[in-house]
C-alpha cells in the first residue's frame, strides 16, 4: 500500500488534547498514521499526496447499534409504538427473510454508512455469514453478532446458540481484522434467563464481549418487573451478564441507582436517540450516565426505525435535545457530541486501541469533509459546524485501513446501481 499525505486540511484528531490543526495533514501507510501535525516542508518521501484544500479531517465514525439487512423495510411500517411496530409488522415479514435479504440489504446500508462518514458499524441479526462477506466485499470495519431472539422450542434455542458461537469462531479478526465479534441475547423480555445464561457462559468459554437491547421501553421494563421480580439492570447483573465486557443498546428507562450499577460493571451504552424519539420510547438519560463515567455511544438502530443511518443526525440530535428537555444550553456540547460518535464509540465496541482517533500507530480510519459550501462559513470552528451544520451527505472521501473506499461521494467498493436494483427487486415481493 502506497506511503500517502493528506495536506492542506483541518485536522480534527479527536485525540485526548482535542487537538484541531488548521492547513495541517496527516500520512499514512500500511494500513496505520504514521503523522498527524503541520504540513512538512518535504513531501518527497510520500508515493501520493492529496491536496483536501481546506476540507475538514476526522475520524470515521462509528456507529454501535443497528440491523444492517432492515434497510429493505426502510419506510414499510411508521409511526407506531415499538410492540406493535415489532410484533405486527417487523417480526412476521422478517420471518420470510432468506440470505438474499439479508445480502443486499447489508449492501444497501455499508453504501450509506460509507457515503454519510460511517467506518465503523456494529450489526446484530441473523444470516451473519451474509453480513460478514458484505463487511470483507466493502472495505468497512464492523463488531458483528448473530442476535438470538428466545422464544421456540429448546432445540432452536440451541440451535441459535451452535450458530452464534460458530460465527464469533469463524469471523472473529476477519477481514485483515476489520471483523470483530460479540455474542447477543436479542433482549431480557426475548430470552428466558436460563437462555441468556447459557449465552453467558459461552461468551466467557469464547473470550466474546456481550451485546443486548435493554429497557427500552417502559412495558419492556414493566415486563420485566412481573416476571422476574426485577428490573432488566439487576435482572441482568443476577445473570452474570455484567461480568463479561457488555454493550446495551437504548437503555432508556433507567434509574439512578441502575446508572450505578452499570458504571460498576463499565457497561458501555449505545444511545439510539432518533429510533427512541420515532418510536415514542422515550428518551434516555445520557447526561446523567456521562455524569457517572459511563462510556456512551452513539447508534441508529435500523433504517427501519430510523430511518436512515446518517450518524451525522444522532450528533446533532444528541447535542440538542438536552439542552431543550433540561433547560441547559451547557449539556452535552459539540465537542462531547462528537466524541460520542468517534472515540467514545471506539471505546464502546472495545477497539479505542486501534480507532476513533486520528493518532500515530492507529489505523487509518478517516474521513473528509467537504467544507466548500456556505453552511461551513466562517470557520470559527469545526466541531461546531460539524455538529450543528454538517450532515453526512457533506461527506466527500472515506479511508479505511488507508484504503479509499469512498471518492468525491461515490463508494469505490460496492456496485451501487446492482444493489438498488437487487434490494428494490427483492422488496417488491413484501
Amino acid at each position: 500500500m502506497s506511503n500517502t499525505i493528506l495536506v492542506n486540511g483541518t485536522i480534527i484528531t479527536m485525540d485526548s488534547k482535542q487537538q484541531v490543526v488548521k492547513k495541517g495533514a496527516i500520512a499514512f501507510e500500511n494500513e496505520k498514521i504514521t503523522y498527524v501535525g503541520e504540513v512538512p516542508s518535504d513531501l518527497s518521501e510520500y508515493d501520493e499526496v492529496i491536496d483536501v484544500k481546506g476540507d475538514y479531517v476526522l475520524p470515521g465514525l462509528v456507529n454501535t447499534h443497528g440491523h444492517a439487512s432492515m434497510s429493505l423495510l426502510r419506510g414499510y411500517a411508521d409511526d407506531l409504538p415499538l410492540q406493535q411496530w415489532l410484533e405486527e409488522k417487523m417480526w412476521p415479514i422478517e420471518a420470510t427473510y432468506t440470505k438474499d435479504h439479508a445480502k443486499w440489504g447489508t449492501y444497501l446500508s455499508i453504501i450509506e454508512m460509507l457515503r454519510t462518514g460511517t467506518t465503523t458499524f456494529v450489526d446484530m441479526y441473523d444470516n451473519m455469514d451474509e453480513v460478514a462477506m458484505a463487511v470483507e466485499t466493502s472495505g468497512a470495519r464492523a463488531r458483528l453478532c448473530r442476535g438470538m431472539i428466545g422464544f421456540g422450542s429448546e432445540e432452536l434455542r440451541q440451535s441459535k446458540l451452535e450458530e452464534a458461537s460458530n460465527f464469533v469462531r469463524n469471523w472473529n479478526n476477519q477481514a485483515n481484522g476489520r471483523i470483530t465479534t460479540m455474542m447477543s441475547p436479542h433482549s431480557p423480555y426475548t430470552c428466558t434467563p436460563e437462555f441468556i445464561e447459557q449465552i453467558v457462559s459461552k461468551a466467557v468459554e469464547l473470550n466474546s464481549p456481550l451485546h443486548i437491547h435493554m429497557s427500552e421501553t417502559h412495558s419492556e421494563v414493566e415486563l420485566n418487573v412481573r416476571e422476574y421480580g426485577e428490573r432488566p439492570v439487576k435482572h441482568l447483573e443476577k445473570l452474570g451478564m455484567f461480568h463479561q465486557p457488555t454493550l446495551v443498546a437504548h437503555a432508556v428507562h433507567v434509574e439512578d441507582w441502575e446508572l450505578d450499577i452499570l458504571a460498576k460493571y463499565d457497561v458501555k451504552v449505545s444511545n439510539n436517540i432518533i429510533s427512541n424519539l420515532k418510536l415514542a420510547s422515550g428518551i434516555a438519560p445520557v447526561p446523567d450516565m456521562l455524569q457517572k463515567g459511563i462510556t456512551v455511544s452513539l447508534g441508529t438502530d435500523s433504517s427501519a426505525s430510523n430511518n436512515n443511518l446518517d450518524l451525522f443526525g444522532e450528533l446533532n440530535q444528541v447535542a440538542l435535545l438536552y439542552k431543550g428537555v433540561h433547560n441547559d444550553a451547557t449539556l452535552i456540547p459539540a465537542e462531547k457530541a462528537l466524541q460520542l460518535a468517534t472515540i467514545h464509540g471506539a471505546e464502546a465496541i472495545w477497539l479505542d486501541d486501534q480507532i476513533g482517533s486520528l493518532e500515530v500507530g492507529k489505523e487509518a480510519d478517516l474521513i473528509v469533509i467537504n467544507t466548500k459550501q456556505a453552511f461551513y462559513q466562517p470557520s470559527h470552528n469545526p466541531i461546531s459546524h460539524l455538529v450543528y451544520s454538517g450532515s453526512g451527505r457533506d461527506v466527500k472521501d472515506v479511508f479505511v485501513q488507508g484504503k479509499q473506499v469512498v471518492k468525491n461521494g461515490e463508494c469505490l467498493t460496492v456496485d451501487e446501481e446492482k444493489v438498488m436494483f437487487e434490494v428494490n427487486r427483492l422488496s417488491e415481493k413484501f
